[in-house]
């Protein structure tokens, strides 16, 4: 008999990092590759690998998430395990925001003891990837795990950006190890360590028993740091090689083990601009794994002429619905939809997200330019960075980055 899952997925970080792009918004509800949400992956992963019954677990900067979860990702109401729910924090069982991942599963825990179902799979929201999460499953119930942690190799020059899982042979986890500096490797390949992607396959009762001893400690009550680290030494606990998953449709191995935590800016422009060319690392047309998202009524992108007979074109590019290039170029850029770029502008390596309007004779040069931003005619970004910090919000790399602007109204997009 085939097992009962519920998923949760956990979507209240603040984002700090990814500022000024969470300004206003949760960092899961950050646009991504044109069309696309940040939480749109995870929820893909759920959705087609059959798992249907979905906790989002949301805090801080919520409104803009929450909408896109009403309008994109809503089932009927004929199947009542056929649900995706948004659950705001409530402070059930303390005073305080959550204080942890545990924590914030414990605040919760009543979900999970309404539906009892055999397991509980915890996933973060923040990350770029295609996994069959049954793959995962299957392997928990192969190794008799209580618990399973998804893992990918990493160089061990990496290790310090990761909380790192030293394994046995049979990838049994011994012990967790937070950013280390020297890494244990992994058996029998000694140039890759194993990075935590924050992913656990749970047995329900091992859950719960361990959710509410955690609540009693003073601890930080994290999975990673507090939960984990206790259960290696007394139950099955195992690792997940991400590289065994395999995708339907994937073209490439390279594809199959991609895996971008977006959290930063430069990370977030790096995983972005992975789209777009002819060979992408990260394919967004497979049709076998389809991305989901909220999809609005719009019409096809056009690429006009202007009064010069210059015509509109985007070169290695994503456009999306609703935008038009009017006797303009874009290269090596993703744009959002409804976005006017006017004549004699070269928008290159940038992302531009929904409704920007670009005045003529702009050039524009490595910007993320978000939501509903008027830019000037003439005006210049990414070529003199010294000038751009006057007026915008610059990365150490270089990454120019434009907050948006607040339209005077719109009840469905944030």
């Amino acid at each position: 008999m085939k097992k009962s899952v519920l998923g949760i997925i956990m979507a209240g970080g603040k984002g700090t990092r990814l500022y000024p792009l969470t300004r206003d918004r949760a960092k899961p509800a950050v646009p991504f590759g044109g069309k696309y949400r940040i939480i749109d992956f995870v929820l893909s992963n759920f959705v087609n690998s059959g798992i249907y019954s979905l906790y989002v677990l949301t805090q801080f900067k919520s409104q803009s998430l929450v909408e896109h979860l009403k309008t994109g990702w809503q089932f009927g109401s004929l199947l009542k395990n056929h649900f995706i729910t948004h659950v705001p924090a409530q402070m059930r069982v303390s005073d305080s925001w959550y204080k942890g991942t545990a924590d914030a599963i414990y605040q919760n825990i009543h979900l999970i003891e309404r539906a009892m179902p055999d397991m509980v799979a915890i996933f973060g929201a923040d990350h770029i990837y295609r996994m069959d999460i049954s793959q995962m499953i299957a392997y928990h119930e192969e190794k008799g795990a209580a618990v399973t942690v998804s893992a990918i190799a990493v160089d061990k020059s990496e290790s310090h950006k990761f909380g790192c899982l030293e394994v046995d042979a049979d990838w049994r986890l011994k012990r967790f190890h937070e950013k280390p500096r020297i890494p244990v490797t992994i058996p029998s390949d000694p140039e890759n360590c194993l990075a935590s992607m924050g992913n656990y396959i749970f047995d329900t009762k091992v859950l719960l028993d361990e959710l509410k001893k955690d609540a009693k400690k003073d601890s930080d009550h994290d999975f990673g740091k507090s939960i984990l680290p206790d259960l290696c030494e007394s139950m099955n606990v195992y690792a997940y090689d991400f590289r065994r998953n395999k995708i339907p449709g994937a073209l490439t191995d390279a594809e199959n083990d991609y895996w971008r935590d977006v959290g930063a800016i430069e990370d977030y422009y790096d995983a972005t601009m992975d789209l777009k060319s002819i060979s992408p690392m990260f394919n967004l047309y497979n049709e076998k794994w389809p991305l989901k998202t909220a999809e609005v009524s719009s019409p096809p992108a056009k690429f006009a002429f202007n009064d010069d007979e210059r015509r509109g074109m985007a070169v290695d590019s994503i456009v999306s619905d609703g935008t038009i290039l009017s006797g303009c170029k874009v290269t090596d850029s993703v744009l959002g939809r409804y976005i006017k770029i006017n004549s004699y502008c070269e928008v290159t390596d940038s992302i531009i997200f929904d409704r920007v309007e670009i005045g003529r004779n702009c050039k524009i040069k490595r910007a993320i330019i978000d939501k509903h931003v008027k830019i000037p005619p003439g005006t210049t970004i990414g070529y003199d960075l010294e000038k751009d910090r006057e007026l915008y919000h610059v990365t150490e790399s270089g990454i120019v980055v434009i907050p948006r602007t607040q339209p005077r109204i719109n009840l469905q997009e944030g």
